[in-house]
């Protein structure tokens, strides 16, 4: 296992957490000097803010870590593409590396649906690395999403 697939699957074990709380299992970690500097995962739903997605919580918990803004030498392991507003807070804090997961065909903007993280009128430039680990990362969206679509189907049928 390389270590992009080690701190991917820090982030994964990070998406269980979420799934466990009911929540879209996206997670997402931040290392720096091959070390864990913080973990995060979904909580929209349970904090009901929309602001709430792991890429976020793990940005800011990484800035209260390092005591700074800027999160230079950082790499940001995520199990889901970023979306547009995850793509703006990991360009504005200055991380350096996203790995992530799967790809997001409804909102991602790594390269999906477009490409705000090598967008070259921006004034920081990152790496991008995609399909880490993808199967697995994908695999655990398909099951909760699955799992959802049929308990929303009882709950009809019982109505």
């Amino acid at each position: 296992m390389d270590n992009h697939d080690k701190w991917m699957s820090v982030a994964l074990e990070e998406a269980k957490k979420a799934e466990i709380l009911g929540e879209v299992p996206i997670g997402a970690v931040i290392v720096k000097d091959d070390q864990v500097i913080a973990r995060a995962h979904n909580r929209r739903e349970i904090d009901q803010q929309a602001l709430a997605h792991a890429e976020i919580a793990v940005i800011n918990e990484a800035c209260e870590q390092l005591e700074s803004w800027r999160l230079l030498g950082c790499t940001l392991y995520v199990t889901l593409e970023p979306c547009p507003m995850c793509a703006g807070a990991i360009i504005q804090s200055r991380i350096e590396r996203v790995v992530f997961g799967a790809s997001d065909p409804k909102a991602g903007c790594a390269g999906t649906l477009m490409n705000l993280l090598n967008e070259p009128r921006f004034n920081h430039q990152l790496e991008v690395i995609s399909g880490c680990l993808e199967e697995r990362c994908s695999s655990i969206l398909t099951t909760f999403f699955r799992a959802l679509r049929q308990r929303k189907k009882l709950f009809k049928q019982g109505n």
